[in-house]
């Protein structure tokens, strides 16, 4: 069982920076798949970022995505908000591949979300 605890996230002005982060417990990351989702009301999960055990950093867009496997930690850098960024922010771990990491169903565990609100 892997326990995922996002932290972060809050109110932004479109055009400001915030940076997610989501502490692992219960068993290493670093075998894992490691994803970041949001989700707004009424509709599922969207994919933002995700990276692989071996990786250490990968950029998507305004959103960066790096992993510290020593640490248990997962972070998402986002810049040039705007307010359509607004959503609950989740942390996801998972034996996906680099061909299904967009997925939600190819992760097993969830954090329980961090909410972003970017206003205009």
């Amino acid at each position: 069982q892997v326990q995922l605890v996002e932290s972060g996230g809050g109110l932004v002005q479109a055009g400001g920076s915030l940076r997610l982060s989501c502490a692992a417990s219960g068993r290493a990351l670093a075998s894992y798949m490691m994803g970041w989702f949001r989700q707004v009301p009424g509709k599922g999960r969207e994919f933002v970022a995700a990276i692989p055990w071996s990786g250490r950093s990968a950029v998507k867009g305004r959103f960066t995505i790096s992993r510290d496997n020593r640490e248990n930690m997962v972070y998402l850098q986002m810049n040039s908000l705007k307010p359509e960024d607004t959503a609950v922010y989740y942390c996801a771990a998972g034996q996906s591949t680099i061909a299904s990491m967009t997925l939600a169903a190819g992760y097993d565990y969830w954090g329980q979300g961090t909410q972003v609100t970017v206003s205009s």
